[in-house]
C-alpha cells in the first residue's frame, strides 16, 4: 500500500511543472514581481520533486516500472530547476 501511494504522489509530481503554462496566460503573471516569484516557485517545486523521488526510490525500496519513469523525468526537472535558478 505504501509503495502505491509513493508512486501516486510522485506520478502527480510529473504534472504540476506544466501547469505553469495556464499561470502565464494571465495578464498579471508577466509582469516583474510576479514572474520571479512563480518562476522561482515553480523551480524549487521541480528540485523537491526530483529530490523526493530520488529518495523514494532507493531509500523507500519503491521500484516498479512507474517509478522508473518517475525517477529519470522528476531527476531532469530538478536538475532543469536549479539551472533556472542559477538563471535568475
Amino acid at each position: 500500500m505504501k509503495n502505491k501511494i509513493l508512486t501516486f504522489f510522485c506520478t502527480i509530481m510529473l504534472f504540476v511543472p506544466w501547469t505553469i503554462l495556464l499561470v502565464r496566460m494571465n495578464e498579471w503573471a508577466l509582469k516583474s514581481p510576479f514572474a520571479e516569484r512563480i518562476i522561482t516557485g515553480y523551480a524549487l517545486f521541480m528540485i523537491f520533486s526530483g529530490a523526493f523521488t530520488i529518495m523514494t526510490y532507493f531509500t523507500g525500496k519503491v521500484q516498479n516500472i512507474l517509478m522508473k519513469a518517475c525517477l529519470v523525468i522528476n531527476t531532469i526537472y530538478a536538475v532543469a530547476g536549479v539551472i533556472f535558478l542559477s538563471m535568475m
